[in-house]
């Protein structure tokens, strides 16, 4: 299978939806170089979750300069770069949720989003995002059964919250080009039969979109 100058997928979706095992699957499938969220050696993610209003503001900031890295590694790569989670989400969902929810002030979430617009002038939009969609009780599920003590604190309702904006974003987003993938009820990481199914759906997308052959 030959890429045409494909150089960055990126897979989004909510917390639990599956992102990282697609990305692997994805890595192993097509020959791509996996990039993934920065979760285990994240310096701010487990006091964020302690106190959201105390470090809302360094923790999304931290997200949006490894976001950065990952991007220019993946146009500089000679291999396809797949991508666990884009830098729209942490703007247009994370931050944009923090700030209504008030754990990030109006002034600190203003600042992210100058930097934020600075950036996204500089850098190209993936050729592909893979848009993950499911249900909160599904990740709800999955986030259980992974068992990060980091996220036994993670709310039904903020989880919802997460959900709604990334409906928003999704049918919103023009940046690029977006494949919406209802994975709701899937175990792609061990039935083959869901896993076949799901990358025939991101194959023909690809084929269609002519970046590989």
């Amino acid at each position: 299978m030959e890429n045409n100058g494909l150089k960055h997928i990126a897979v989004a979706g909510n917390i639990g939806v599956g992102k990282t095992t697609l990305v692997e699957i994805l890595a192993e499938t097509y020959g791509w170089k996996a990039e993934f969220e920065s979760v285990e050696d994240n310096p701010y993610l487990s006091d964020f979750y302690q106190d959201m209003k105390k470090w809302a503001f360094q923790l999304q900031v931290y997200f949006l300069n490894t976001r950065l890295s990952q991007i220019k590694k993946a146009r500089e790569a000679q291999l396809t770069v797949i991508q666990d989670r884009t830098i729209y989400e942490d703007a247009f969902i994370f931050s944009k949720i923090l700030c209504s929810s008030g754990f990030l002030s109006r002034r600190d979430y203003d600042t992210y989003l100058n930097l934020f617009d600075s950036i996204q002038e500089m850098i190209p939009p993936p050729d592909l995002i893979i848009y993950l969609q499911s249900e909160v009780s599904q990740s709800l599920h999955n986030i259980k059964k992974r068992g990060r003590l980091i996220e036994k604190d993670i709310s039904p309702t903020y989880l919802q919250s997460l959900h709604d904006s990334y409906e928003e974003w999704a049918s919103r987003y023009n940046a690029g080009r977006l494949l919406t993938l209802n994975v709701n009820g899937l175990d792609f990481a061990h039935n083959a039969a869901h896993r076949t199914y799901v990358l025939s759906q991101i194959d023909a997308t690809l084929r269609k979109a002519s970046l590989i052959v």
